[in-house]
C-alpha cells in the first residue's frame, strides 16, 4: 500500500468505508491528474492542452437514476416528485458498502474541496474516485483549498464516484445500473455505473439548495452571475442552452460565476470555483472567453478532433450534441476571486423560445417575475432528441427544477422577498426564434442580445417607451441602441400575423397548463401575470 500526497485528517481510508486498496492518490496537483490519465491511457491532449476525455456511455445526467434517501431528516421536507425519488436507508447502507468493496485492490484518487465562496456558508467535500479524471473535475468545479487549509481538511460531505460499478436493480434497489444518491443523514453521494461528471457537480448543488434555504435562510439559484466596474451584480437564470454561460462571460464585466450562486443577506457568492461550459459550435470569434479557457487543467467531454490532427472539432456532434468543458475560474481573465458580489441591480431571466413568439426583451413586475421563475420556461428545437419533430415548449420550477429538493415555491417565496427588499429590476430576455418559430424563422444574434443587455444594465432601457404584449402582459421597449426596433415586438417580425397571433394564444395556453400544479400556493399578484387565452 502507498499513499502519494495525503489526506490531511485521516490516512487510513478504512474509516470511510474502503479497504485494501491499492493506492490513494490523494489531493494531487491538476498537472499531476492529467498525468495520471494519460498514462493508464484514459485520455489524450488536445492542441491547446486541454485533457480530452470520453466519459462513455452517459454523456449527461440521467434525472431518472436520481434518489435521495428517505429518513427521519428528509421524509416532511423533501417535495417528493419524479426529480426527488425516495429511496430507502438500508438499501442506501448496503449500496455504499458494495461501492466501498467495489474500490478494494484498486487506486482510488481523493480530492479535497470547498463548496461556497462566503466562507460563512463553506462546505467541505471530499471525492474518492475511481478515475484520475473525475477527481480533475471535482478540482476544477469546486473551490481547492491552500495548503495550510489542507493540513486542517475535515469532510461535511463525501463523494463515492465508481463510473465501472454496476448495481445490480432487483438487489440493490435502482431503476437500472446506473445511480445517483444523495444521504442527508450519513452526508455521502453515491454515483456508479456513469462517467458522466456533471452527476458530481449537480450532487453538490443538490444539497447546497437542501441545506442553505432552510438552515441559512440564503436562496439558492441555478443563475451565472457578473460584476461592473461600479460594482453593480447582474444575475441570469436560465435553463441549459439560453444562454447562461455566455452571457455571463461579458470582457466588460467580471465573471462571479457560471451556474451556481446563492442570494444571502448581504449579496451574491458563488457555489463553484470553476465553470462548465457547453462546446457545440464554439468559436472565438462566439465566445472568445471560454474558448481561451481551453488549456492546460481544463477538461473537454466527448469532443472529436479534425482528422489526422488534435485539434477539437467543436461542431461535431458525432458523440453527442451535450460536448463540454470544465475549467477553474482562473482561467477566465475577468474572473472575480473570491467570487462574491453586492445585491442584484438587475435580473435576467433567460429563455430560448424556439417558437418566436416572445420578445427579445422585456421588463416585468414582481409579479411577472415570479410567474416565469416558477415556469422556468424555454423550448428545445427539432433534431435534439429523439421524437422531436417541431419545438416543444419545457417548464423547469425555478429553471432547475431537478436540482431542488424542497418545493418550488419555497424558492419562489425567497426571490419574491428578496425582490421587495433590494429592488432590482427583473427583465425576460428571449435568446431563441424571431420571424417565426425554428425552420421559419431566425435565432436572435448574440450581438443583439448583448446590446439589449447592456442598454438594460446601463439604465438606457428605463428611459424609454415601453408598449404592453396584450397577451403575455410583458412590457416591451420601442426603441434600443443598435437593435433593429422592429425586432423589439415579435408580432411585427413575422409575415403572417394572424398566425403569429394564433401560435402566441398556443404557448399561452401551455404556459397556463403547466402553471395549474402551483396555483393553489401561488398569491393573487402571481396569477394575475398569467397570460390571458380569452
Amino acid at each position: 500500500m502507498a499513499i502519494i500526497g495525503k489526506i490531511s485528517q485521516h490516512s487510513d481510508l478504512n474509516l470511510f468505508g474502503i479497504k485494501d486498496y491499492t493506492n490513494a492518490f490523494c489531493n494531487l496537483s491538476p498537472d499531476e491528474l492529467v498525468k495520471a490519465s494519460l498514462d493508464r491511457n484514459m485520455a489524450t491532449l488536445s492542441d491547446t492542452d486541454a485533457l480530452c476525455i470520453n466519459t462513455g456511455k452517459f454523456t449527461g445526467r440521467s434525472p431518472d437514476d436520481k434518489f435521495t434517501v428517505d429518513n427521519s431528516i428528509t421524509h416532511d421536507t423533501v417535495d417528493w416528485n419524479k426529480f426527488n425519488q425516495a429511496f430507502s436507508t438500508e438499501k442506501f447502507d448496503a449500496l455504499w458498502k458494495r461501492v466501498c468493496h467495489y474500490f478494494e485492490g484498486k487506486e482510488v484518487f481523493i480530492q479535497d474541496n470547498f463548496a461556497c465562496a462566503d466562507t460563512r456558508y463553506r462546505i467541505s467535500v471530499r471525492i474518492f474516485a475511481e478515475y484520475p479524471w473525475s477527481a480533475q473535475f471535482a478540482g476544477n468545479m469546486f473551490i481547492r483549498p491552500s495548503s495550510e487549509e489542507l493540513e486542517n481538511f475535515s469532510p461535511d460531505w463525501c463523494i463515492y464516484c465508481a463510473p465501472g460499478f454496476l448495481a445490480d436493480p432487483l438487489r440493490d434497489g435502482t431503476r437500472q445500473s446506473n445511480f445517483s444518491i444523495i444521504d442527508f443523514a450519513s452526508k455521502r453521494i453515491l454515483i456508479g455505473g456513469s462517467g458522466y461528471t456533471g452527476e458530481i457537480k449537480k450532487g453538490i448543488f443538490t444539497i447546497l439548495n437542501y441545506i442553505l434555504p432552510q438552515d441559512k435562510g440564503v436562496l439558492s439559484m441555478h443563475c451565472s452571475a457578473n460584476i461592473g466596474a461600479e460594482g453593480d451584480t447582474t444575475i441570469f437564470f436560465g435553463l441549459s442552452g439560453t444562454g447562461k454561460t455566455t452571457l455571463s462571460a461579458d470582457p466588460n464585466r467580471g465573471l462571479i460565476g457560471d451556474d451556481e450562486h446563492g442570494w444571502s443577506d448581504t449579496g451574491v457568492f458563488n457555489f463553484e470555483g470553476g465553470c462548465y461550459a457547453k462546446t457545440i459550435d464554439l468559436t472565438e470569434e462566439k465566445e472568445p472567453d471560454i474558448f481561451h479557457a481551453i488549456k492546460n487543467e481544463a477538461i473537454l467531454e466527448n469532443i472529436v478532433f479534425f482528422d489526422g490532427t488534435n485539434k477539437p472539432d467543436f461542431s461535431n456532434a458525432s458523440i453527442t450534441e451535450n460536448t463540454r468543458v470544465s475549467y477553474p475560474l482562473k482561467h477566465i481573465r475577468n474572473a472575480v476571486i473570491p467570487s462574491t458580489g453586492g445585491h442584484p441591480k438587475n435580473i435576467f431571466f433567460l429563455t430560448c423560445d424556439a417558437y418566436g413568439i416572445l420578445p427579445p426583451i422585456s421588463k416585468l413586475t414582481t409579479g411577472q417575475a415570479m410567474y416565469h421563475f416558477i415556469s422556468g420556461y424555454t423550448a428545445k428545437v427539432a433534431g435534439t432528441e429523439a421524437g422531436i419533430t417541431e419545438p416543444k415548449a419545457t417548464f423547469s420550477a425555478c429553471f432547475g427544477a431537478p436540482f431542488l429538493p424542497l418545493h418550488p415555491t419555497k424558492y419562489a417565496e425567497m426571490l419574491g422577498k428578496k425582490i421587495d427588499t433590494y429592488k432590482p429590476n427583473i427583465w425576460l430576455i428571449n435568446t431563441g426564434w424571431s420571424g417565426g418559430a425554428y425552420g421559419t424563422g431566425k435565432r436572435m444574434k448574440l450581438a443583439y442580445t448583448r446590446s439589449m443587455i447592456t442598454a438594460a444594465l446601463t439604465g438606457k432601457l428605463n428611459t424609454g417607451e415601453f408598449t404592453q404584449d396584450p397577451i403575455f402582459g410583458l412590457f416591451c421597449p420601442t426603441s434600443c441602441q443598435d437593435v433593429p426596433s422592429e425586432l423589439l415586438n415579435p408580432r411585427n417580425t413575422w409575415a403572417d400575423k394572424a398566425d403569429y397571433d394564433m401560435k402566441a394564444l398556443k404557448l399561452a395556453a401551455l404556459f397556463n397548463k403547466n402553471f395549474e400544479k402551483y396555483k393553489d400556493k401561488a398569491s393573487a399578484e402571481i396569477l394575475n401575470a398569467s397570460p390571458k387565452t380569452a
